[in-house]
């Protein structure tokens, strides 16, 4: 039985956040807050509190025994795209574009 959790608009690049979930796919709920919790990145901290909280969606539901749970999927999609202008020389401005990222986990019990 799936189970999900949702992330939309976190301020994080897609790009770095990829990094980031590739390293925990496919592998067990707690080997993945493990790896998560001494990666020395800004994303895992974020992708560790969503992998928490699609835990305790799991623990919800009385029929999963959490012990089994792996990753099944986790996707991280480009959100909307910020736009900022900083001052450049000679008149000019530059775009600066702050990304955000939508970020879903499933669960599923080997």
């Amino acid at each position: 039985m799936e189970v999900r959790a949702r992330l939309r608009f976190a301020r994080l690049a897609p790009r770095k956040a990829r990094l980031v979930a590739d390293l925990i796919r496919g592998k067990g709920s707690e080997e993945a807050i493990n790896i998560l919790s001494f990666t020395k990145k800004a994303a895992s901290r974020v992708i560790l509190k969503l992998l928490k909280s699609a835990i305790a969606n799991a623990q919800q539901k009385k029929t999963i025994d959490l012990d089994r749970l792996y990753i099944k999927r986790i996707t991280v999609d480009q959100g909307p795209t910020w736009k900022r202008y900083i001052p450049r020389a000679l008149g000019r401005a530059t775009m600066i574009r702050k990304r955000t990222s939508h970020i879903t986990i499933i669960l599923d019990e080997r």
